[in-house]
């Protein structure tokens, strides 16, 4: 097992964990709650989901919600990463619902009062179903309606709550929606996907200027999955298929939500391909005077293309400008698909320092999912997931030198608590400090979380 006392990171960094209310409450039909385009696409279609299984349970995060922040503090983390249901807090886009002020109250004053900073993001790929019957993302209105409900949530929670993101991977909502099929409503339309990205930078302009507006002493930011961007070779075809990507997944909201810009070259790629979204001037000024105090970055894997081999042109899909390839090097975690590599975070501590004005981030998401936790369960009932600590330890210590080297690194979440629903993989893939028995919703720790749990020690005693 990977040492705890090797770690050594800045005095009030935080150590914590993320989730998302999709994910973790439950309780989908209850206590006012509306639907999400999760809860209604899983009972139009449930054989597209993992078992059938959709969102309606959970982990039950709902109901359990004072033990899990006492499990956080079994564990010693001082933060912890999660979401409001738009639905629960707003059910028709307008009305508070007086039930969800009371759950989220209760659960982030649970927090504070057990030593646990709330970090508080507003949507994690949950679109209203009241909102997507009016268009979702390709509707006008969305960023307007995106604002009021930023406004409402600090407004009520803005007491108990310092620390407020936007979107939790804003590229994910945007692919999987109207590129890929993994989102609702599974459209394949390139043009529609950039559409969609405009109006969620937007979006994010208008909810932070609406926030602040309410309280400008907060701290507000946004979460991105920054992936850095490999290409095969220096052939200059592979170095444009690497440009290419690396414009559309990375700097596209990189820019617009930090800087408040897009770039010449992200602009010409677009024009190129006849991919420009209806803007007006009105609309750039708002985003361009966005200044944030944070970002959180979210990094599971590498992204290494190369050029395709053949592609329609003008470009019908991002296929036609970037393809995959596969590192005869890489290390993998074979359950999830993905490359392990931490010394990608050198290089996003690079871009963000050199690129970024050296903006506060913090590791928002990071994790290892497995399937058939199960098999490795002691004669103590306790997951042996020396991967997982593995993993963390292998990114800790590239945090740690990162920062040594300049970087303005704050923390590290990993991805997640407890086990947690994953959309149409269900539960599939385990990612927890905490096993979740679906039967029982009971939670038993894995020892990752008394590993993490002694790290987080060695560091309070001043790592010595």
């Amino acid at each position: 097992m990977k040492p705890t006392d090797k770690i050594n990171l800045p005095k009030d960094f935080w150590f914590g964990a993320a989730a998302s209310a999709p994910q973790t409450e439950g309780a989908a039909q209850i206590d006012g709650k509306s639907p999400s385009t999760w809860d209604m696409w899983h009972t139009l279609e449930p054989e597209r989901f993992d078992q059938a299984m959709g969102p309606n349970v959970t982990s039950d995060v709902y109901h359990h919600y004072r033990d899990d922040v006492k499990r956080m503090q079994a564990m010693k983390l001082n933060s912890y990463r999660t979401s409001i249901a738009w639905t629960r807090l707003l059910p028709d886009g307008n009305t508070l619902n007086p039930k969800a002020v009371t759950f989220y109250r209760d659960y982030f004053k649970a927090m504070r009062e057990g030593g646990i900073e709330p970090v508080i993001n507003l949507f994690h790929f949950d679109m209203p179903w009241w909102l997507m019957e009016k268009g979702g993302w390709e509707y006008e209105g969305v960023s307007d309606a995106f604002a009021y409900y930023a406004q409402v949530c600090v407004e009520t929670f803005g007491d108990l709550v310092t620390y407020w993101t936007t979107f939790n991977e804003p590229i994910v909502h945007v692919e999987c929606s109207y590129l890929y099929g993994y989102h609702y409503p599974a459209i394949h339309d390139f043009k529609k996907a950039i559409h969609a990205g405009y109006q969620t930078i937007l979006a994010h302009a208008k909810a932070i200027q609406a926030m602040r507006m309410v309280n400008p002493n907060l701290k507000l930011g946004t979460i991105l999955n920054l992936t850095p961007v490999y290409g095969k070779s220096d052939h200059i075809a592979d170095r444009k298929a690497q440009e290419a990507a690396d414009l559309l997944n990375t700097k596209s909201f990189l820019d617009g939500m930090v800087l408040g810009r897009f770039s010449e070259p992200l602009l010409d790629l677009l024009r190129e391909h006849d991919l420009i979204p209806d803007t007006n001037d009105d609309d750039l000024e708002i985003i361009s005077k966005v200044k944030l105090d944070f970002i959180g970055v979210n990094y599971y894997q590498p992204r290494r293309v190369q050029a395709p081999v053949k592609a329609t042109y003008p470009a019908q899909d991002p296929k036609d400008l970037y393809i995959p390839y596969t590192w005869p090097k890489r290390r993998m975690n074979p359950y999830r698909g993905w490359e392990i590599y931490p010394e990608a975070l050198t290089d996003i501590a690079t871009l963000i320092k050199e690129d970024y004005h050296n903006i506060p981030w913090y590791l928002s998401e990071n994790g290892m999912g497995v399937a058939d936790e199960m098999r490795f369960v002691d004669e103590n009932g306790t997951i042996q997931d020396d991967y997982r600590i593995e993993f963390i330890y292998d990114h800790l210590s590239v945090l740690e030198q990162a920062i040594a080297d300049g970087a303005n690194c704050f923390g590290y979440h990993l991805w997640t608590f407890v086990d947690c629903w994953s959309w149409l993989n269900g539960y599939r893939n385990r990612y927890g400090f905490y096993r979740v028995d679906l039967k029982t919703q009971k939670r038993y720790p894995k020892q990752s979380s008394f590993w993490m749990r002694d790290v987080i020690e060695h560091h309070q005693k001043g790592g010595e």
